[in-house]
């Protein structure tokens, strides 16, 4: 990945920026390390609800002016946020980045949450709570989190809860961004043809006013696990199943090892040995797939099926054999090239996408304080050694350390 330019304003905020040539797309936005997890006990969906309300209005623009400023020249504008993280970002022609970095900036530093539009957004937020309970594949894995991550911040919904979501003020969204926000957990990133220069001078121009903000937050570390088996009966046409466990955190060394073990077994190559063992040789299921989250201080390992209620206990049966495998067979030498070549493939055409390229700079910044070149994660991945993969899936992949939640037809 050719280099990615940073500048620290005097205020400590900092510009991240890699130029691309050839491209006539502008994609930046503000990263902040502000998530679900920061909120306390009765905040519970206030982050997520904070990322809607910063499109309602700011000091010198209402809804409507926010929203249109940069649909109204082909532009996009939209946000996220994770359990670590939210995000205000945009895509625009590069002749309108200064117009993008100045909403960025004021719906990112001037929000001020009217009354009226939160009532209205509380609503919305509602109804977005309720088509995530009516998809059972999505609702599965969101409450899986807090079987696994029970009592902790990172089992609550980023959602929220009915009854939280439901009680929020403005004085809730002030007092939770003054608890969280930081100029030093917080940046500016833009992949662009631009040249760097450019992109720090109007930073300097709309962010030289940003008052200096520092806090000392200290996350709550995640520590006590105990698997649990659990199973709900819901108004369903088909059961649904997440097992797994907490893995490595980001910082770990065996992280790409493991994702790379996670790659082989769920990815989404249709080679899989889930889906080959289990959609493939059994047609027993439409989608099967295994996932790796990392956080700061931990990770989770989910992997996901649906298949008919008389098919679950066979189905369970079969992805925990091809976990077994792993634990007890090494991959041959022709299998675990072909994983490496399999997963450093899929990495490069990652990076193909300039949006999500501003995406992982950004984070990868924040969480690590610099961007590993594509080259230095290859590296590792062609270090990986067979019996790497099976000392990590004897640690990780027991089936004593798996918990089991699982949706059922009523």
């Amino acid at each position: 990945m050719p280099d990615y330019h940073i500048h620290t304003l005097p205020n400590g905020i900092r510009v991240v920026h890699k130029q691309v040539l050839n491209t006539k797309i502008a994609h930046s936005g503000f990263i902040m390390d502000i998530g679900s997890r920061d909120e306390l006990p009765e905040q519970q969906g206030l982050a997520h609800f904070w990322e809607h309300m910063a499109f309602k209005g700011t000091l010198k623009r209402k809804s409507f002016h926010i929203l249109n400023r940069l649909e109204s020249v082909g532009g996009e504008l939209n946000a996220y946020t994770t359990k670590e993280k939210i995000c205000f970002y945009s895509s625009v022609l590069d002749k309108h980045f200064e117009k993008s970095f100045e909403l960025l900036t004021d719906i990112t530093f001037h929000s001020i949450f009217p009354e009226k539009e939160i009532e209205k957004e509380r609503g919305v937020i509602l109804e977005e709570m309720a088509m995530y309970l009516d998809t059972p594949e999505e609702a599965i894995v969101d409450e899986f989190d807090a079987v696994v991550f029970d009592g902790h911040p990172l089992g609550n919904n980023i959602l929220g809860t009915t009854e939280s979501v439901s009680s929020f003020t403005k004085q809730d969204f002030l007092n939770f961004i003054n608890r969280n926000f930081s100029n030093d957990s917080l940046l500016f990133c833009s992949v662009s043809n631009l040249p760097f220069e450019k992109v720090v001078k109007l930073a300097e121009k709309y962010l030289k006013d940003i008052p200096v903000v520092h806090k000392h937050r200290e996350r709550q570390a995640f520590s006590s696990y105990q698997p649990k088996i659990i199973t709900l009966e819901k108004p369903i046409s088909q059961a649904h199943c997440v097992l797994g466990c907490p893995a490595y955190a980001l910082s770990d060394d065996r992280r790409i090892p493991f994702f790379m073990l996670v790659n082989l077994l769920g990815g989404p190559g249709m080679n899989s040995r889930l889906n080959l063992a289990v959609r493939e040789k059994h047609g027993l299921v439409y989608t099967i797939d295994a996932n790796y989250a990392t956080y700061l201080d931990t990770g989770l390992l989910t992997i996901y099926f649906g298949t008919e209620k008389k098919q679950l206990k066979r189905t369970t049966s079969l992805v925990l054999k091809e976990l077994k495998k792993l634990r007890e067979k090494p991959l041959g030498s022709l299998q675990l090239h072909t994983a490496k070549e399999q997963l450093m493939g899929q990495l490069a055409m990652a990076e193909e996408s300039n949006m999500g390229l501003m995406m992982m700079i950004g984070k990868s910044i924040l969480d690590q304080g610099k961007v590993e070149s594509l080259n230095e994660i290859f590296d590792q991945i062609k270090s990986i050694k067979a019996g790497d993969l099976v000392d990590i899936a004897n640690d990780v992949l027991r089936e004593e350390r798996l918990s089991f939640l699982n949706y059922v037809p009523a």
